[in-house]
């Protein structure tokens, strides 16, 4: 299914006007028939193919850097960061697209040697599919409807209302009375993962898997996250892949959509390729039970700087899988006494987790700055509590996740200073060229990336807007970083986009 400009509708009930529905079949288009025949060659012919097409594709980049190496020598200041920034984008592209493969789709190639040590899922396995919801009337009923429109056979669907104030709980009970889904209700607002513990209390499934009540996911996005699961024993968790639902809204929600293009195709493809995906990412992410069900009571009680964190509820679960060989016991033992742990204490493993380029879901984005801009500081610091957690061990699951993990560290934590260096600092001297040649790069680096995007959406033109988001990283949010460090244990839990 291409998602290219398209949408899915709320399966089975009403669907908002600006939601044209999904697109049905079409005819193979040559990219296809392409992969077909990719799947007919031998694994190592096909790979060694791939990488060969992504060097060529590559090689104008590859001529850049080779022209401009001499001069680094000379010219560092100048020309250092510009370097780094295209030697990293290159290197993460040509990992993404010749090394990765959708594990729903084929065998991975890369795989623990010592698989016996992961217990097998049952060829059918029972799926929990839990959300959280809090003041979302107008959403809810679309998130829930595609939920309940999943193609697996075997679903437990628990909604759980976190004190809704609107019309959210009459929504639901319309749906609780209409569809197979289980609703919770809280008296009181307990915060997002409090409320999805709660809710996994009543799951009863050996895979567990959440979305957000801003999503709509396409009929066998689970179905086929699972399948990977019960594919790769060594896989204690799969992401999805999002796209913007209401990419047509704004400009900047047509710049989100492709950043999000960018960020699961590329970046997840890049670090699913080590077994390593650092975030697997709420519109959909998938766990098996026994990969995260010791840690739940730590996720929902996760403490930072002397409080209560609420945030960081899709990277610190993450992490607890990632690194639950060297966390996992002293995780456990904090919470000894919890039904999550007595029940059942499953054995500390080396977990992988991946990335499902083909499970699609679609997920509200902010059309508006102010709502983006609540977004950035929430997800800054998320970045920030999990630096502090997963930063402590991903060095141990080998170079190339330690690469990529602290790769981006770096990245982030440069990115204010480079911002002071090159649009305060530098003009304040009179060095204007450095101004513009940081500008230069900046844009150099969205366009790259758009004509990624392109590629993998040949139809959509929205491709023309990722500079856009480019800018808009290195001229406002990086500032934000800082600000987020000052105010971590501010904010609540809260997805308004208005």
């Amino acid at each position: 299914m291409s998602v290219q400009a398209e949408r899915p509708a709320a399966p089975g009930g009403p669907r908002p006007q600006s939601q044209p529905s999904v697109p049905g079949p079409r005819s193979p288009r040559p990219g296809r028939r392409l992969a077909g025949l990719s799947d007919r060659m031998d694994p190592g012919v096909r790979h060694a193919a791939r990488r060969l097409c992504v060097v060529v594709v590559l090689l104008p980049l590859l001529l850049i850097l080779a022209r401009e190496a001499p001069r680094l020598v000379q010219a560092p200041f100048v020309l250092g960061y510009g370097f780094l920034v295209l030697t990293v984008t290159i290197s993460m592209l040509f990992v993404a697209y010749s090394r990765y493969d959708d594990p729903s789709e084929r065998t991975l190639r890369r795989r623990p040697r010592r698989l016996h040590r992961f217990p097998e899922l049952p060829e059918r396995p029972r799926v929990s599919f839990l959300v959280a919801v809090k003041d979302e009337e107008d959403g809810i009923e679309a998130c829930v409807r595609s939920m309940a429109a999943s193609d697996h056979p075997d679903l437990q669907i628990v909604v759980v209302d976190d004190a809704s104030t609107d019309g959210t709980r009459a929504v639901l009970g319309r749906l609780e009375r209409e569809l197979s889904v289980q609703v919770l209700y809280l008296d009181r607002n307990v915060g997002k993962k409090h409320a999805l513990v709660r809710a996994a209390e009543l799951a009863d499934g050996d895979v567990i898997a959440f979305t957000d009540s801003d999503c709509v996911l396409a009929p066998d996005a689970l179905s086929r996250c699972v399948t990977a699961l019960v594919r790769h024993r060594e896989l204690g968790a799969v992401s999805g892949h999002a796209r913007a639902l209401n990419a047509d809204e704004s400009v900047l929600s047509k710049a989100q959509d492709v950043w999000y293009e960018g960020q699961f195709r590329v970046a997840k493809a890049a670090e699913a390729t080590f077994g390593a995906v650092s975030c697997v990412s709420g519109p959909l992410a998938v766990f098996r039970a026994d990969a995260i069900v010791n840690y739940l009571p730590a996720w929902a009680g996760d403490r930072f700087l002397g409080a209560e964190f609420r945030f960081a509820t899709d990277r610190q679960l993450t992490g607890y899988v990632l690194g639950q060989k060297w966390k996992g016991r002293r995780l456990k033992a904090q919470y000894a006494d919890s039904p999550f742990v007595t029940r059942r204490d499953h054995k500390e493993l080396p977990w992988h987790i991946g990335y499902v380029q083909s499970a699609k879901v679609w997920t509200t984005v902010p059309a508006r700055f102010r709502p983006f801009m609540r977004q950035q500081i929430r997800w800054k610091k998320s970045f920030i509590r999990n630096l502090f957690f997963t930063g402590t061990f991903m060095w141990r699951r080998g170079l190339g996740p330690a690469v990529l993990f602290y790769g981006h560290v770096l990245w982030v934590l440069c990115a204010p200073l480079m911002a002071v260096r090159h649009l305060l600092w530098a003009p304040y001297h009179g060095l204007w060229f450095l101004t513009g040649l940081y500008l230069a790069g900046v844009l150099l680096k969205g366009v790259v990336w758009g004509l990624a995007f392109k590629a993998d959406n040949p139809r959509c033109t929205r491709w023309r807007y990722r500079p856009l988001m480019s800018l808009l990283s290195s001229l406002v949010l990086s500032w934000l970083l800082p600000y987020s460090l000052l105010t971590i244990r501010r904010g609540v839990w809260s997805r308004r986009l208005s």
